[in-house]
């Protein structure tokens, strides 16, 4: 886990870092010249990770730079699926790519609970026989509709699938994810209580 990050209040945006600035990386005037105790800086638990120690995980990073000190909140995202060791299998324009490194700082859900022994051990080969199908060729590759969520959605419903489970839609899954990495940094659930692929669907439509 990442040490624990700041969040302070200027110029109307809320504003998170490994430290206060000098100034406002918003507004560019002075960060501490007119605090209000609303504003005044407070620690919270980071949520970043380093994807290559989450095994079975769905992980999240910018597509460039990294979360602390480079992402401005609207540039793209880019995911992937980490195996059991903590490679990350992940989808671009080029292909599909297995990084050992390069996920130091990401957002992590992990999809299995440590008791489902057979699941676990069946991960890796369904990880490799997934990302060696056609569909991921480079030539497929669309920007708005066969991406690296594409990729790591369609192999979480596949997998859902062989347990005789419902699907996620994308929708339901994003929601999934934020609720996950909040709970994260909040409350510390464990393992067993946030993973997607251990709830029910009736938990699931709640």
């Amino acid at each position: 886990m990442h040490r624990e990050l700041l969040k302070f209040s200027h110029c109307g945006w809320d504003i998170y870092c490994p430290c206060v600035p000098q100034q406002c990386p918003v507004c560019g005037e002075a960060a501490v010249s007119s605090w209000r105790l609303e504003e005044a800086p407070v620690s919270i638990p980071s949520p970043l990770v380093s994807g290559h120690s989450q095994p079975c995980s769905f992980v999240l990073r910018p597509t460039w730079g990294n979360f602390l000190g480079e992402y401005d909140g609207s540039a793209d995202l880019h995911v992937g699926i980490s195996s059991s060791t903590g490679t990350v299998y992940h989808y671009n324009e080029s292909g599909v790519h297995k990084d050992s490194v390069g996920w130091e700082q990401s957002v992590s859900v992990p999809l299995v609970p440590a008791h489902q022994h057979a699941l676990l051990h069946q991960w890796d080969s369904y990880l490799e026989e997934f990302s060696a199908a056609d569909n991921w060729r480079p030539h497929r590759y669309q920007e708005a509709d066969q991406n690296c969520y594409t990729f790591a959605l369609t192999f979480i419903n596949r997998v859902l699938l062989v347990q005789e489970k419902e699907p996620f839609s994308k929708e339901e899954f994003t929601a999934r994810v934020h609720e996950t990495a909040c709970s994260q940094s909040a409350d510390a659930p464990s393992r067993e209580d946030i993973c997607p692929l251990a709830r029910n669907r009736n938990h699931l439509h709640s």
